[in-house]
């Protein structure tokens, strides 16, 4: 697959320096050094490609450029008026996105006795818990504890973790892989049943749980084939648009978008859970992404627009190892336990340039650094990457091993006629993870009242970088969470008036701050048109 001349001086390269390569150990950056790094190449720090707002409770923080501009557009209810008299559907608990987060929650609030009701913009695991590949944190083996966990993700994340919602995390995270293994999830065991775990970037013990290089996958099968056990209703392809509020300032349900018909809806909630994923189908700064085609943060729009705080919304994950080719998986996400289990980061001259286990947000900014001012890059279709070589996994651990530990990655790659067993790939980072979101408390409620939320949409849970593993943690404990804590609200919760005046304010407040565009949010599908002026 690799005819192109230069890549094929490039892998000679690579092939040559292997051996000498296999046995080093490269050093890890010194806390200045990361520092440094950070801020000279990583995308978060590039001053022009962010705004800030100038209205709503986040007025005067800086996001995203893509962002902002759909933070501050106009409802898609503006100017309509909406009959909230007679709701198309009354639930005890309303769960608005079905991808690990809100249907671990959908679970959680079922057991507790509520009526529960899912909706989705797609169907139900279109989400990025389905593309999920390297595994699963939890401190649950001799020599680690919850303690060294929190020690490890806390400073991964630069020390700006909530440390109530960080300590939640590390401690219900053994819980949560048993309540995962009851349930059904096979995860990867030796022969006499014990889990294989292994390490992730950042982490100080081997505490990655895994079902081989489709975690995501086999958890969201188990936790979809649960919700549908149970006969929980999941309205498919049903967009949530605008929330909906009582006169006391309670959330009480959403509008909702039949994403067919273009219908509207109305579901009445004692309350609410955001469960709606990350932002990476917004394209920040050009970048490729990972992320399934709804991720467009919708949920971060419709919780900002009804009065609740974002917390560190200037903060992506940019995952190093994004396929740079070929053209057709470009972006695709090559999960980090690629590196846990043996390959190494090299550049075009066949050079090691980093520790292959160092934080995600250094491993991406190492990769810029050395396709760009060092010049070291291997030249593709879409501009430049470096290597993962691939076949020093079977030269450590033995023929096999590929096959057995990530076999996803061997078919995908396989596909377009490149065997990794034999052959390196190439890659560069790609948009992953939003880490900053929406600020809760350790009973997942936002600032609104009856509106909680989990998953991806949270902030403040990893800092401003995430460890490999604790996003697969994330989604379940926190899901659980939220299913329990608003299973349990809503038994005490009488609807009030049903009411969309925040949508005025709001639209007066936009106004007050002189934006005037035509935008309108949330955005719910990615936007690939071609312009009539593009070639």
């Amino acid at each position: 697959m690799y005819q192109d001349a230069l890549m094929q001086q490039s892998i000679k390269k690579v092939e040559a320096a292997r051996e000498a390569n296999m046995k080093l150990d490269p050093r890890r950056m010194t806390a200045e050094e990361k520092e440094l790094l950070l801020k000279t190449y990583h995308p978060d720090y590039r001053e022009d490609q962010f705004e800030h707002l100038v209205f709503g409770p986040n007025a005067g923080q800086k996001v995203p450029k893509e962002l902002a501009k759909l933070l501050q557009a106009k409802s898609r209810l503006s100017g309509k008026t909406i009959d909230l008299t007679a709701p198309d559907y009354d639930t005890d608990v309303l769960i608005i996105g079905a991808g690990g987060a809100g249907t671990s929650a959908a679970i959680e609030a079922h057991e507790n006795g509520a009526k529960v009701m899912i909706v989705t913009k797609l169907r139900m695991g279109d989400a990025n818990t389905m593309m999920a590949e390297g595994g699963i944190q939890a401190a649950d083996k001799p020599g680690d504890s919850p303690a060294q966990h929190f020690l490890d993700a806390y400073g991964g994340g630069h020390f700006a973790a909530q440390k109530d919602l960080l300590y939640k995390l590390v401690t219900e995270a053994p819980e949560a892989i048993l309540w995962l293994s009851e349930l059904g999830v096979e995860f990867d065991k030796t022969a006499d049943g014990t889990m294989v775990t292994t390490h992730g970037g950042g982490t100080s013990r081997k505490r990655m749980h895994a079902a081989k290089d489709y975690s995501g996958a086999e958890i969201m099968r188990t936790l979809r084939d649960e919700v549908l056990s149970r006969k929980i209703p999941v309205l498919d392809f049903t967009s949530a648009i605008e929330l909906i509020k009582d006169e006391q300032g309670r959330c009480a349900g959403a509008v909702l978008m039949n994403m067919e018909t273009k219908e509207l809806l109305i579901a009445r909630a004692k309350t609410v859970i955001l469960a709606t994923g990350g932002a990476g189908r917004l394209h920040y700064q050009g970048f490729p992404t990972s992320n399934h085609y709804g991720a467009t943060a919708d949920g971060l729009i419709l919780a900002y627009r009804a009065g609740a705080r974002l917390l560190y919304p200037d903060t992506l994950q940019y995952h190093p190892t994004g396929a740079a080719f070929p053209a057709q998986i470009y972006g695709a996400l090559v999960t980090e336990k690629v590196r846990s289990v043996g390959a190494m980061l090299v550049n075009a001259n066949g050079e090691v340039f980093m520790n292959p286990l160092e934080t995600r947000d250094v491993s991406a900014a190492s990769i810029i650094r050395e396709c760009s001012d060092r010049g070291n890059g291997v030249a593709t279709p879409e501009g430049f990457a470096v290597w993962l070589d691939t076949p020093m996994i079977e030269l450590k651990h033995g023929a096999g091993t590929i096959e057995k530990r990530i076999p996803a990655m061997m078919r995908m790659f396989a596909k377009h006629g490149i065997d990794i067993r034999k052959e390196p790939i190439l890659i560069y980072p790609t948009l992953h993870y939003q880490n900053g979101g929406l600020k809760i408390s350790d009973d997942t409620q936002t600032d609104i009242e009856n509106l909680y939320a989990a998953g991806e949409v949270v902030g403040g849970i990893h800092g401003r970088n995430r460890l490999m593993g604790n996003s697969l943690l994330d989604i379940i404990v926190f899901g659980r969470n939220a299913g329990k804590y608003a299973s349990e609200k809503a038994k005490t919760v009488e609807n009030g008036v049903l009411t969309l005046a925040h949508i005025a304010d709001f639209e007066q407040q936009r106004a007050q701050a002189g934006v005037t565009d035509d935008v309108v949010s949330p955005q719910l599908l990615p936007d690939y048109t071609r312009k009539v002026n593009e070639k």
